[in-house]
């Protein structure tokens, strides 16, 4: 797919800009702190990992999307496996947010 191509490209370019926070604990407290945009979970990601976002992202109304393999997210990253990162960026968040409805990606907000 096209569209998953260009969203992990942009993964990539907010990594090297600075504007991931990847990995379920640093995801997490961006959340939390109120500096995630947008927050992206794998969908090979457990149960219990979707859940807690899930009602983390609704808590906090962050938008979620459920996308892409663990290995892909960590490879647009450079790092290994990532189930779960937080965007920390407006700009990069919105033109994932494109791209992701482009995609078909259901966003589940409250």
């Amino acid at each position: 797919m096209e569209n998953s191509k260009k969203i992990l490209n942009l993964l990539g370019l907010a990594t090297k800009a600075g504007k991931i926070a990847s990995g379920e604990f640093a995801a997490e407290k961006a959340v939390k702190s109120g500096k995630a945009h947008l927050v992206i979970v794998s969908e090979e990601a457990s149960d219990n990992t979707r859940k807690m976002f899930q009602n983390m992202c609704t808590y906090y109304k962050v938008p979620i999307y459920f996308f892409g393999k663990k290995e892909e997210l960590g490879h647009a990253m450079g790092k290994e496996m990532r189930a779960s990162l937080a965007l920390l960026d407006a700009g990069f968040s919105k033109a994932l947010v494109k791209q992701m409805e482009l995609n078909g990606g259901s966003e589940y907000e409250s």
